[in-house]
């Protein structure tokens, strides 16, 4: 716990607790004879305390109570002296994994809440596997008692098993084997009674983001005081929609701290008023993001000269903090490169919350082509796609390389798509899902209606005598109001291009 002032942690300041499991017999001996050798026994008796402020019975939250409760159940006078006791246990929880503080400002009443999120203990075999606790462990009790402890903790097999040969099978019988979901009927309202009702743990409020994202003071203590920016940056610490802007951006382009304060160092990034922009800054993290891919290319290709190994790529960035669940009957199907790594529920919510720049990544073995990286930037620069919309549509036009229908992926037919999306309004992941399913219906209707017509064309060749007009290609309108494909819209850009092209060569001469 980190406290710079003594008066932003008082007796008088409220707390509450959260805790989302429930301490088991096995839990109670890891706290006894295991952590609390690391912690001690004061701060054993601290946690102990924070987990029954929550109803046994329950999980969740505590009510909001002063923190006076906890000093004098604990026996700690209300002076500075008890305070820095009460913070040195609580570091020590934090520190072997027991528990995690959050300090929530109140602008209304200039006032702090803190929150106790408890954390479960380890199980036996876990902790074991942790070399860092089970060396200070060893620190604190001697390496033959570590032993003998781990020996109290686990249950050996059987005497009839040992020194047995035997074939272990798997025969559990799967969920679906036995149960059946009706999934073409949707309970909207169950879906939203439980998402309303459920424990998740958001930014901004009393809840912690799932995953970890930067937040303001990574970015103020590295952000310089003679900056022009500096008052704007000094806002956001406690506006929640400009810390989204920027982790989004961040994580979307695979910004550290370091770049993201460089970033906010630029002009144009903020507006008169001090709101975050992000357009501005999606467009300069845009190009970081370019230069620093190309940057990383030209060092691959050095390492690779001197050393023959190729460099790894750079690790994941930052995760978003929420993510949007896809209802089944959206469900599309997973691409044959990846049903082995993935099953039909990962591959959908990777296409619903993933940024198009993570998802290319997930389809190459290598580098991303520079080609297709300009194509989807000018989609979602330009075009104004959303994200989720653009990843369908890279894995519709993956669906069409790997069936055959289109044998490259070029800029017209991207554009052709993408246009068709803009025209009738495809904003949504739902409704994106609906188009490449209603795109896929017309292509296999104009598939199967095109064999007839071939082979009537050619038995009437077969037919003539003498030499026979040339045959003009011409674009004939469709009668019954039948729609255009992507592939055939494409070919007419073609077409058309190459006429104008022809026009302009005999006109200049």
């Amino acid at each position: 716990m980190r406290i710079n002032n003594m008066l932003h942690f008082t007796e008088n300041h409220r707390y509450c607790v959260y805790r989302d499991f429930g301490l088991s017999a096995v839990d109670g001996r890891m706290l006894s004879l295991v952590y609390q050798p690391m912690a001690g026994a004061f701060a054993i008796g601290f946690y102990r305390l924070l987990a029954e402020r929550v109803s046994l019975e329950q999980v969740g939250y505590s009510p909001i109570e002063q923190q006076r409760e906890l000093f004098l159940t604990l026996g700690l006078e209300p002076s500075e002296k008890g305070r820095k006791y009460l913070i040195e246990q609580a570091s020590k929880l934090e520190a072997v994994g027991l528990l995690q503080t959050s300090r929530l400002y109140i602008p209304e009443r200039d006032d702090y809440i803190y929150e106790y999120e408890l954390q479960a203990p380890l199980s036996p075999a876990d902790f074991f596997r942790t070399q860092h606790l089970t060396l200070l462990l060893r620190d604190k009790i001697g390496k033959f008692a570590v032993l003998a402890l781990r020996e109290r903790m686990f249950c050996e097999e059987p005497p009839e098993w040992t020194g047995m040969a035997y074939n272990k099978e798997n025969i559990s019988v799967p969920f679906y084997d036995i149960f059946e979901l009706n999934t073409h009927a949707i309970d909207y309202e169950l879906e939203q009674a439980i998402a309303e009702s459920s424990m998740s743990r958001q930014p901004g409020g009393l809840q912690g983001a799932e995953e970890e994202a930067i937040n303001y003071a990574d970015i103020i203590i590295r952000f310089p005081r003679e900056s022009a920016n500096r008052a704007f940056v000094e806002g956001l610490r406690f506006n929640s929609e400009g810390m989204g802007i920027a982790n989004y951006v961040a994580r979307k382009y695979e910004l550290s701290v370091q770049d993201l304060c460089r970033l906010l160092d630029e002009d144009g990034v903020f507006g008169p008023d001090g709101s975050l922009l992000l357009e501005s800054l999606q467009h300069k993290a845009n190009l970081h993001f370019r230069q620093g891919k190309r940057r990383k290319d030209e060092r691959e290709v050095a390492y690779a000269k001197v050393v023959a190994l190729r460099a790894s790529e750079t690790a994941a960035g930052e995760g978003m903090p929420e993510e949007v669940a896809v209802q089944m009957e959206y469900y599309v199907e997973v691409p044959p490169q990846f049903r082995s790594k993935c099953d039909i529920h990962q591959y959908n919510m990777m296409l619903r919350n993933e940024p198009y720049t993570r998802l290319l990544k997930t389809f190459f073995p290598g580098s991303v082509p520079d080609n297709l990286l300009d194509i989807f930037e000018k989609i979602d620069l330009n075009y104004k796609l959303p994200g989720e919309v653009i990843n369908v549509l890279i894995h519709y036009l993956m669906e069409l390389l790997t069936s055959g229908g289109e044998q490259r992926i070029n800029r017209n037919f991207v554009d052709a798509i993408a246009a068709n999306m803009l025209l009738k309004r495809i904003d949504s992941y739902e409704k994106a899902v609906q188009y490449i399913r209603n795109q896929a219906k017309i292509r296999k209707e104009k598939s199967s209606g095109a064999a007839p017509q071939a082979a009537a064309g050619r038995s009437r060749a077969y037919g003539r005598t003498g030499a026979a007009k040339p045959d003009i290609p011409i674009v004939e309108s469709s009668a019954n109001g039948e729609a255009v494909t992507e592939e055939e819209f494409a070919e007419l850009l073609r077409m058309a291009e190459q006429m104008q092209a022809s026009k302009q060569n005999k006109a200049s001469k």
